[in-house]
């Protein structure tokens, strides 16, 4: 038995390099077809924009630091004062109210140097979001792979606003290829993880690839209300020569029959007319009557059917290997057509040989 199907061959692994900040790029590195490795710069933004941030924010944190630092010299005076009031006030000579305004001051001075430091705190992360973004500017290449596409031009403009613009499409690793398949939902229950696969495709039509089914995805693909489901099948392509993209013609084979007689399944639809049936017995349950011509004379032999590929299928019964089996009539009689010829010295017409 045999499920036909078509599908898409892609990268393993295929990262899509966009770009965190915007900006007018100012340089590329790698090009369509580019080998690279990870952490290769693939391109430059202009980064003068960036770098002015970094300075300002970088004398913004200055800034704080000094405050910082002038919080931390009035709580020391602070400090002072009060110890002077406790002095003086344990002695008599200054009013209870003046050592209570120096607790005061110090308590302001310590919430000063708390303010002071998250200051700071918010100068110094500002700082290092800029050098951040300046960072991003520098665009390289997340892992080691093939750049299949590239999106952008030197002196464009990308905006990331909202998303990150795609600037390169990279795949990992094109020596390891996938296939996705689309398996009508009526032929997915034959299909089984591990089983093997062939395939071609357009480029080279007489080439068989094979392949190996790592997952039958769970998830339906729906278009125009026709349900397929995802096989996914591992192919090895150390020649390199799937491209991803390609369209792959699909066959899975989920059962086989060796040195089995088969015949056409025209042949199992053939009935002669009703007076020649009435003189046939009814085959027993489970069997079909084959119409084979003996010499002028078609004669039904009740045959067993086993699989079926949808054009041919295996059949036991009193049936020898090249056996002319009748699979129409001329439109004017009984007699089966002429035989024309199919694969050299097999017949055709209303009549195929037993294969």
């Amino acid at each position: 038995g045999r499920v036909t199907t078509t599908g898409t061959v892609s990268a393993l692994v295929t990262v899509q390099v966009g770009a965190q900040v915007s900006g007018r790029l100012q340089s590329l590195n790698a090009d369509f077809n580019s080998k690279v490795t990870k952490g290769q710069v693939l391109a430059k933004l202009d980064p003068s924009l960036f770098e002015a941030q970094v300075s300002m924010a970088a004398a913004n944190e200055k800034a704080a630091l000094a405050g910082l630092t002038r919080a931390q010299a009035q709580d020391k005076d602070a400090q002072r004062k009060l110890a002077r009031a406790k002095v003086l006030a344990d002695q008599k000579l200054v009013p209870l109210a003046d050592l209570e305004g120096a607790q005061a001051e110090v308590e302001v001075a310590q919430a000063n140097i708390q303010s002071a430091e998250a200051s700071l705190a918010q100068a110094r992360a500002a700082r290092q979001q800029s050098q951040v973004n300046l960072a991003y500017t520098t665009i390289t290449s997340p892992i080691d792979g093939t750049v299949v596409s590239r999106a952008v031009d030197v002196g464009q403009t990308v905006a990331a606003s909202l998303q990150a613009p795609t600037l390169f499409t990279i795949a990992e690793n094109l020596s390891k290829m996938q296939v996705d398949t689309n398996v009508s939902e009526a032929d997915v229950g034959k299909l089984s993880d591990g089983m093997q696969a062939s395939f071609s495709v357009d480029a080279f039509p007489n080439r068989v690839f094979k392949g190996v089914i790592r997952q039958i995805r769970y998830a339906p693909q729906v278009v125009q209300n026709v349900v397929t489901y995802d096989a996914v099948i591992d192919v090895a392509n150390d020649e390199l020569l799937l491209r991803p993209g390609m369209t792959a013609n699909v066959s899975f084979i989920y059962a086989r029959s060796d040195d089995a007689l088969r015949v056409p399944n025209a042949a199992l639809r053939f009935r002669p007319d009703a007076e020649l049936m009435r003189k046939v017995s009814k085959p027993e349950p489970g069997k079909r009557l084959l119409w084979v011509l003996d010499g002028e004379t078609p004669t039904p032999v009740p045959v067993t059917l086993g699989l079926s590929d949808g054009t041919v299928t295996v059949v036991q019964g009193d049936v020898s290997d090249g056996a002319l089996v009748i699979t129409d009539r001329q439109s004017g009689g009984d007699a089966p057509r002429p035989p024309t010829g199919l694969g050299g010295s097999s017949p055709g017409g209303g009549m195929r040989r037993a294969f």
